[in-house]
């Protein structure tokens, strides 16, 4: 990647600014969205560190997709992709703007990847259910990065490589989704239980905080040949793909530091990260 370049292309549209931190937000439950919990007030202490973006730029697990997609309207809905839940989280809108800039700048740095424009998504409570806590104001325009399901991990490190001169521009750069996630597996007896793990949740927990912790990135990367126990912990990719995004954005002199890290109904974990 010639950064110069890079920054040459999107110089236009973006103020210079100090470099954005990247963030991997464990979501977790929708409902995160209107109750008061430790991983809200996690979420709500993280954004009290956060300079103010020009705008943010989020990989949401529920945007999965074949290619690769970025939200390019100018007022995204709130989408509400779930079912079974109280009103109180459906009547919940996030009016944040979108950033029809930013969508053709992401465009243009992921060449020659494909990315098609998108007029109909919006954002999803991925995005909003945890963008929310972080500027309760909506007053940070927003476009989400669909994640393109025929990709391996490998695949996915690079291309958020390539998004790595928006962080010089002001851009936030959020992944969303859940690294232990196996919901066949939830204990909803035990919901409330505080960080309540399957041993093998458990395991892969340690397992995922230590490389992260160590830099050893690599394995994260090849999540796909792991013990059984991140087998477990990520049965379908897509809630785990966010954090792969975070880390192809670390440089090597970053700090990586981990919150709310903890284990949620036995096969959940709403551990979190920062890149600063």
């Amino acid at each position: 990647m010639n950064t110069l370049n890079d920054l040459h292309k999107i110089s236009g549209s973006f103020s210079n600014t100090e470099k954005m931190p990247v963030l991997f937000l464990g979501h977790g439950s929708p409902m995160n969205a209107i109750e008061e919990n430790q991983f809200v007030t996690g979420f709500r202490n993280l954004a009290k560190t956060l300079p103010q973006p020009n705008a943010i730029l989020c990989i949401s697990a529920h945007w999965f997709t074949k290619g690769t997609k970025v939200t390019t309207m100018g007022m995204p809905r709130t989408i509400h992709d779930f079912g079974g839940f109280p009103q109180a989280l459906f009547d919940v809108q996030y009016p944040a703007k979108g950033s029809p800039e930013l969508a053709i700048e992401t465009k243009q740095l992921l060449t020659p990847v494909e990315v098609e424009l998108d007029e109909h998504w919006g954002l999803d409570h991925g995005a909003w259910s945890v963008i929310k806590h972080l500027y309760p104001e909506a007053n940070v325009p927003v476009i989400q990065l669909s994640i393109d399901y025929t990709k391996s991990g490998q695949y996915h490190f690079e291309l958020a490589q390539k998004l790595s001169a928006l962080r010089t521009k002001g851009i936030l750069i959020v992944g969303s989704g859940n690294i232990v996630h196996n919901l066949r597996l939830v204990d909803f007896q035990n919901f409330d239980r505080d960080n309540y793990g399957y041993d093998w949740a458990i395991e892969a927990r340690e397992t995922v905080n230590n490389y992260l912790l160590e830099g050893n990135f690599q394995p994260l990367i090849d999540f796909e040949t792991q013990s059984r126990a991140l087998q477990l912990a990520i049965p379908t990719p897509e809630h785990y793909l966010p954090l792969i995004y975070t880390l192809g954005l670390k440089e090597e002199s970053e700090e990586l530091t981990l919150f709310n890290d903890k284990l949620l109904a036995g096969s959940l974990s709403m551990t979190s990260m920062k890149i600063v």
